[in-house]
C-alpha cells in the first residue's frame, strides 16, 4: 500500500477523531480475527480422516460430515496465509492443520474426467470418497490457491508445480475448450462472460505470481491483462451499472440473466483490480476500480431503509428471480470492508472512509456472535438472523478471516503513516 497521510480536516480535533476511530477499528478487527481462528481450530478439524468439517452449527456442533473441496482449499490457504504473514499466527498447530488439510486434498480431491483431465470433486464423504462434481472451475481454483500457498510455507516444489499445472488446465478450459468441465453444448445456449470467472483467474494470477520473481510475473502477465479486459466488459449502461453476466463480446444480454447485479461480486472485483493496478503501476485501472466497482455497487446495492447490502438486484428494478435476493449475507459485507478501506488507503478521500465506517458499523453490529464466537452468515432484509449456523456448503473459513486479515493489515499501514 502507498505510504501517505491521513486527510487533514478543518480542525485538529476532527482529524484526531479519524485516527482514534481507525485505532478502535483495528483493535476490534484484531480481536475478531483471533476469535474466528480459535473457533475453527477448535471445531472444524477432523482428526480421524483428515480435512475439515465445514457444516458447523451455532455452538460448534457438526451437523453434516460432508466435505466441500472448495472450502477445504480455502481453509488450507487461509491457515497458510496467516501462518506465513502474521507473527501471532506462526504457530505449530496452524501449520500442522494446513499440511494435513493439503494432504487430504491431494489424496482425495482430484478425479479424472472422461477426457483424462484432472477435475476436482465438489463434495466428498467424510473419508474422502467423491460424491459430486460441479461443471464449473471453482473447486479447481481453490485447489490451486491451497497448493500454491502451502508450497510457499513448506517450500515443497511439487505442490507449486501441481498448482501451476492445474492452472494451465484451467486456462485451457476457460479460453480454449470448456468441454473438460462436462457441460454439453446445447442448441439454445449462448456463451457468456460471467464476472466470477475472470475475477477468480485474476485472483489466481495474483496468488501464483506473488513472491515468485519477474519471470513468473511475466509468464502470467498476458492472462492478467485478459482478466482485466473481461472484468471491464461488465461496466454497462454508459458506466452506470455493473452487470454480473454479459455476452462474450461485452454487450448486454436479454432477460433476467442480463439484468442481474451482484454488489458483493462487483466490490470484490474492485479490490482485485486495485491490487492489479498497484502491482503494475496502472493508476487508471485503480481509478476505474474505485469509481465503477467500489463506489457504484455501494450506491445501488446499499439498503437505504434497513442498512446492509442486498445480495442480488435487477438493474431495471424488477424483482430478481433469486429467492434470497433481499437477504444480507456475510461475504458481500466482507468484500465491502476490504474494498472501501483499500480505496481510502489509495486515495485518502474522506468520503470513502465515511462509507467504510457505515459498512463497518452495520457489519459488526449484526454478523458476529458474541456468545458462541464466529459470525452468522445469513440475515433477513431487516437484519435479523435467518440461519444461525457458522458454516455450511458455502460458508467456511475464508471470507470472514480474509476480510479481517486484510483490513488489519491495511489499518496497520494507515496508522503507521498517519502523520
Amino acid at each position: 500500500m502507498r505510504a501517505t497521510t491521513l486527510p487533514h480536516r478543518a480542525t485538529k480535533g476532527k482529524r484526531t477523531m479519524s485516527v482514534v476511530m481507525l485505532e478502535k477499528c483495528r483493535e476490534n478487527i484484531q480481536k475478531q480475527l483471533d476469535n474466528v481462528v480459535d473457533f475453527w481450530l477448535k471445531y472444524s478439524h477432523d482428526r480421524v480422516h483428515g480435512g475439515f468439517f465445514t457444516c458447523i452449527g451455532r455452538d460448534g456442533n457438526i451437523y453434516d460430515e460432508l466435505k466441500y473441496v472448495w472450502l477445504q482449499g480455502r481453509q488450507v490457504w487461509m491457515y497458510c496465509r496467516l501462518y506465513r504473514t502474521m507473527d501471532r499466527f506462526h504457530k505449530p498447530e496452524i501449520l500442522e492443520a494446513a499440511v494435513a488439510g493439503g494432504a487430504f486434498l491431494r489424496k482425495f480431491a482430484r478425479v479424472s474426467n472422461s477426457s483424462g483431465q484432472w477435475k476436482c470433486a465438489f463434495c466428498l464423504t467424510r473419508d474422502g470418497k467423491a460424491l459430486k462434481v460441479q461443471r464449473t472451475i471453482f473447486s479447481e481454483c481453490f485447489y490451486i490457491m491451497a497448493m500454491d500457498e502451502l508450497s510457499k510455507v513448506t517450500g515443497d516444489k511439487d505442490m507449486q508445480l501441481e498448482a501451476e499445472q492445474m492452472m494451465e488446465q484451467l486456462i485451457y478450459w476457460v479460453q480454449v475448450d470448456p468441454s473438460g468441465l462436462g457441460r454439453p453444448q446445447l442448441p439454445g445456449e449462448v456463451p457468456i462472460n460471467s464476472l466470477s470467472v475472470p475475477m477468480m483467474l485474476m485472483c489466481l494470477v495474483q496468488q501464483i505470481t506473488e513472491g515468485r520473481g519477474q519471470e513468473v510475473s511475466q509468464k502470467y502477465k498476458e492472462l492478467g491483462i485478459w482478466c482485466v479486459q473481461q472484468i471491464l466488459q461488465h461496466i454497462q449502461r454508459a458506466g452506470t451499472a455493473i452487470l454480473e453476466n454479459v455476452s462474450v463480446d461485452g454487450s448486454e444480454l436479454p432477460g433476467c440473466q442480463g439484468r442481474l447485479q451482484n454488489p458483493g461480486h462487483a466490490l470484490e472485483a474492485g479490490w482485485f483490480l486495485m491490487l492489479y493496478g498497484a502491482q503494475w503501476g496502472d493508476k487508471e485501472i485503480q481509478r476505474t476500480a474505485i469509481r465503477n466497482f467500489v463506489e457504484l455497487p455501494y450506491q445501488y446495492g446499499w439498503d437505504k431503509e434497513h442498512g446492509g447490502l442486498f445480495y442480488f438486484l435487477d438493474v431495471d428494478g424488477h424483482c430478481p428471480t433469486q429467492l434470497e435476493w433481499s437477504m444480507k449475507l456475510w461475504w458481500p459485507h466482507c468484500e465491502a470492508l476490504i474494498a472501501f478501506l483499500m480505496a481510502y488507503n489509495h486515495t485518502r478521500k474522506p468520503e470513502l472512509l465515511e462509507i467504510f465506517s457505515e459498512v463497518y458499523q452495520y457489519t459488526f453490529s449484526h454478523f458476529p456472535d458474541a456468545e458462541n464466537g464466529e459470525w452468522f452468515g445469513y440475515l433477513t432484509q431487516e437484519g435479523k438472523v435467518a440461519l444461525d449456523f457458522k458454516g455450511g456448503p458455502f460458508k467456511g473459513f475464508f471470507h470472514v478471516p480474509r476480510c479481517l486479515y486484510m483490513c488489519e493489515r491495511i489499518l496497520d499501514d494507515l496508522l503507521e503513516n498517519k502523520d
